[in-house]
């Protein structure tokens, strides 16, 4: 923490802060700038006696989405889909009660319209979960296309599936084919094998959710959690991993994808909507948030931060997590904190700590 607080002494100040108010027991960041590490490192604890390091197996939640996103945009430029593909091409049974004239760029930029879908992960199998939400009917009023509304894991279990039965191999193989590996993401996972839950169960944190003015321990950490795959919400890794994801996407890192497929899943998609889920005006690439601070900075939730250029993209997780890139300072941010404290307390966490590194770095 020492070396980190020498060049980014408000972030470290208010990372401390958070673990004295019981925002979170550690957190881990990651931060690059026109391609030079910044900080790779951790504070605090991962678990009761264990410090949180660099290294740390840490869950990202809804900051993982856009590896599935990208996983799809491979197979878009192999020609293997296109993005206005009826998902009913690829799965023929998802086209029942409203649902058939949804595409791939619905799902993607959220405005397919079956948000509510129990998954029952992770409780229940793969294929379990793909008959759920294909027997669900379309949200009533929904205009496919118009109406956005965040699709928190429905929608991404059905992009899995899309991937499963184009290449004909799980989803978990799949997404360490074309994205984790080539990105030399080796301790990253979207589903880890039983042997390696075994093997690496020390390193992962744990995440705990404020309940009644206490950290209560979750069991998100257990097997069920970390061998089953849920693609919008089950990726965890060393934060940094996920920062090279993102410095790949700046043309800073391992190339892997067309510019001009990058440009297509940042650029704004949907635009100017309010989104029915996040209750707030947010505007979606396909598969990742664009900076929507023109609908209030101080009030969109899992924003980057008042500073932040107006081309940044990203993602955040629920109550943890953020990650996003800004292309007009070359800056890559990745930060997940294992306290979840309650949406009020996390908006105004992560505000201020993004606010904090742009302060630090002088980037104002």
């Amino acid at each position: 923490m020492s070396a980190l607080s020498e060049r980014l002494p408000a972030t470290c100040q208010l990372i401390l802060e958070g673990i004295k108010h019981e925002l979170h027991t550690g957190m881990q960041l990651y931060i690059s700038l026109q391609g030079e590490v910044i900080a790779d490192g951790g504070a605090g604890e991962a678990r009761p006696g264990v410090p949180m390091t660099a290294d740390t197996l840490n869950l990202w939640l809804s900051a993982g989405k856009p590896l599935t996103a990208m996983a799809i945009a491979r197979l878009w430029e192999q020609g293997d889909l296109q993005m206005d593909d009826r998902v009913s091409r690829f799965i023929p049974e998802f086209a029942s009660k409203g649902k058939e004239p949804i595409t791939i760029l619905h799902l993607l930029n959220h405005t397919a319209g079956f948000r509510p879908v129990d998954t029952g992960w992770p409780d229940v199998s793969w294929e379990g979960s793909i008959r759920r939400i294909c027997a669900a009917p379309l949200e009533e009023n929904w205009q496919i296309g118009k109406t956005a509304g965040y699709h928190v894991s429905s929608s991404w279990f059905i992009l899995g599936e899309i991937l499963q039965r184009i290449k004909g191999q799980p989803y978990t193989q799949l997404m360490r084919e074309l994205i984790l590996e080539p990105l030399g993401m080796s301790h990253s996972w979207l589903g880890m094998p039983a042997d390696v839950y075994q093997r690496e169960q020390a390193q992962i944190a744990y995440v705990y959710q404020r309940d009644k003015g206490e950290m209560q321990l979750t069991d998100l950490h257990d097997a069920a959690h970390c061998i089953s795959p849920s693609p919008g919400g089950n990726a965890r890794g060393p934060i940094r991993e996920l920062g090279r994801f993102y410095e790949c996407l700046l043309n800073q890192g391992t190339p892997l994808f067309e510019p001009q497929t990058v440009n297509t899943m940042v650029d704004r998609q949907r635009e100017g909507e309010f989104d029915l889920t996040l209750q707030h005006k947010v505007d979606y690439g396909l598969g990742f948030i664009v900076n929507s601070n023109r609908y209030g900075a101080g009030t969109v939730p899992y924003g980057f931060g008042k500073y932040a250029s107006e081309a940044s993209f990203g993602h955040g997780g629920s109550q943890s997590s953020i990650a996003f890139a800004d292309p007009e300072r070359e800056l890559v941010v990745a930060v997940v904190a294992n306290g979840r404290p309650g949406e009020p307390r996390h908006q105004r966490r992560a505000r201020e700590i993004n606010e904090a590194i742009y302060e630090d770095l002088r980037l104002v």
